[in-house]
């Protein structure tokens, strides 16, 4: 666990270990499906996040990466399978990390904050367009720049 996150209750702690996994639903089934290369994509910004950087940050994002398709599949299945249900349940709960940030160190919270949007950003890219060009679809578009979290900078 990373020191940054020890002044928070159980429920705080449970809600950014599953942000960034939320925030891969959110995305990835904005257009009503998931599929595999979305997930891939995020499984694979988390491991290059771990080598590049040794931050409480990359700590955290390593240790939600371990079986995150595990992860994300269980989660996943907590949900209503519908995305137009489904969306804003996982909004209102991003939007609850409003609470955390003046609750912990603010450059962690900041590098956080950037870390999701990048999952965002790479998992709405991954899938569609031509050639990866225009990939991002409307659906995903409305979610990308995750309006319902604010920038704790």
């Amino acid at each position: 666990m990373v020191p940054e996150l020890y002044q928070l209750n159980a429920s705080e702690m449970e809600l950014v270990y599953k942000s960034p996994i939320l925030v891969s639903i959110l995305i990835a089934g904005a257009d009503g499906t998931i599929d595999r290369k979305e997930i891939k994509e995020a499984i694979r910004f988390a491991e290059k996040k771990k080598k590049r950087s040794v931050s409480s940050v990359s700590v955290l994002i390593h240790e939600i990466a371990t079986d995150f398709e595990d992860k994300l599949k269980i989660l996943l299945q907590s949900y209503p399978y519908e995305s137009t249900q489904r969306n804003p349940l996982i909004v209102e709960e991003l939007a609850q990390l409003n609470m955390i940030w003046p609750k912990i160190d603010k450059a962690f919270a900041q590098e956080f904050y950037q870390t999701l949007l990048s999952i965002a950003e790479k998992i709405a890219a991954s899938s569609g367009g031509v050639l990866g060009y225009n990939a991002v679809g409307a659906e995903e578009a409305r979610y990308v720049n995750l309006g319902m979290i604010n920038n704790p900078a």
